[in-house]
């Protein structure tokens, strides 16, 4: 079993950078299905309308912006937040348009034409910008994972690859699923997002650990804490490279709703 990397591990020694090669997307490799594999269901859950509201919080955000790229059009309000400074500066540098900013066009491209109009990509791009208006620090293992901040509850929390970086075993999974329950209206929406089966990733050549999870450890994590299970879908991984890069089995898509306070 890997060593747990824990937050101050991630603040001194993550980098964004070397993270988004994993995002430089169309080179055919593991990040490729992986992100496709989120963004066709973000698209499918987001786009479509299906879930919409005032204020959507992105939880463990990273150095990333794709997770918003389908929101946007369902929420007025967006809310990022990470606990590593320097993924929170990247976010800021794209937002600011800043040189020297990640190119996310190709992904941004790349939604477009899930959503059915390739060429809109500038006009995404900009509504992002709108709607994206604070990026908080945030910790899910701490019982409000926004403080200082307190902020109203959310229509909706997204998190994708959270939970199994920052849990180092199940029972923290638990708690601070019921931390994350804390952010949510009643009946608002939990959509998680992950890899199965995972117990490192490498980020440049810095080894990160990841809990292993698996569908039934998610569901009952989440009943746990109060959540209700609306929609599951998972593929096995299909590429056969890069294991030494991360060690994951499969990718999941999980929509939840908070049925009770944990």
């Amino acid at each position: 079993m890997a060593e747990f990397t824990g937050l101050e591990v991630y603040q001194a020694e993550f980098d964004p950078r070397s993270y988004l090669e994993y995002f430089q997307f169309g080179a055919g490799t593991v990040g490729d299905e992986v992100a496709e594999f989120y963004l066709k269901h973000l698209c499918k859950t987001f786009a479509s309308g299906r879930l919409k509201g005032d204020t959507l919080l992105d939880l463990a955000s990273g150095p990333t912006i794709h997770q918003f790229l389908s929101a946007c059009e369902s929420f007025g309000s967006i809310v990022a937040s990470d606990p590593v400074d320097r993924n929170r500066q990247e976010i800021e540098m794209w937002l600011k348009n800043k040189p020297g900013a990640f190119d996310w066009t190709p992904v941004v491209k790349y939604v477009c034409e899930l959503e059915g109009n390739r060429d809109r990509w500038a006009e995404k791009e900009a509504k992002v910008r709108r709607t994206l208006q604070q990026v908080l620090y945030c910790d899910v293992l701490q019982s409000n994972p926004l403080a200082p901040v307190s902020l109203p509850p959310a229509d909706c929390v997204l998190a994708i690859e959270c939970l199994e970086a920052a849990c180092k075993d199940l029972d923290t999974m638990r708690a601070a699923l019921k931390n994350i329950s804390s952010l949510l209206k009643p009946g608002g929406a939990l959509v998680l997002e992950g890899i199965l089966g995972c117990s490192f990733y490498m980020v440049g050549p810095r080894r990160f650990s990841s809990l292993v999870l698996t569908e039934k450890s998610l569901r009952e994590a989440l009943h746990a804490a109060g959540f209700t299970v609306v929609e599951y879908e998972a593929e096995p991984r299909f590429s056969k490279d890069m294991f030494d890069a991360c060690d994951f089995s499969g990718k999941y898509f999980l929509l939840a709703r908070k049925e009770k306070e944990a």
